[in-house]
């Protein structure tokens, strides 16, 4: 029974999968070229249908997906995206002052610190405290706002020159 059962497997997966593999799939592309840095609108993408051979794992097959993504390379008209071709609008700048907020029960503190990282909001940066040298990691939560998650790790550590 077992070993029937085995065969059965073995002949449904052999006439399956070229089967899903020749289906043709829809894909998000763009109808035009959109340069790097550019924010991605609705007006800006449409679906395409590829041969499921001819894509890449990865490749974006939802219009939300790519709603208000920021292009990380030049992308081109009728090409298919993947999810390293697009991030989140960056709005926390290396160097930049950025406001960290602390939160604790019945405790809020805000203090001033330098991003040592970009990142759009949700994405992770490393944050420098100005006065104590320390690096804390923070969640971008606005333009030049960050909510601290916690001390960075040791070997990103930067200690105060005496």
């Amino acid at each position: 029974m077992i070993r029937k059962l085995a065969v059965f497997l073995a002949l449904l997966t052999a006439f399956a999968a070229p089967a899903l593999a020749d289906a043709n799939i829809r894909v998000v592309v763009p109808v035009r070229d959109i340069a790097r840095g550019e924010v991605l609108a609705g007006s800006d993408l449409s679906f395409g249908t590829f041969n499921g051979t001819a894509l890449m794992n990865g490749t974006i097959t939802s219009m939300d997906a790519v709603a208000g993504m920021e292009a990380r390379r030049v992308l081109h008209a009728g090409q298919t995206l993947s999810a390293g071709d697009l991030r989140r609008p960056i709005v926390v700048n290396k160097g930049q002052t950025v406001t960290m907020m602390f939160e604790a029960p019945g405790v809020e503190l805000t203090a001033m610190g330098r991003a040592m990282s970009e990142g759009g909001i949700g994405d992770t940066v490393t944050v420098q405290n100005p006065a104590s040298f320390r690096m804390v990691n923070a969640v971008v939560t606005a333009a030049g706002t960050v909510r601290a998650t916690g001390p960075a790790s040791p070997s990103n550590q930067i200690t105060a020159r005496k």
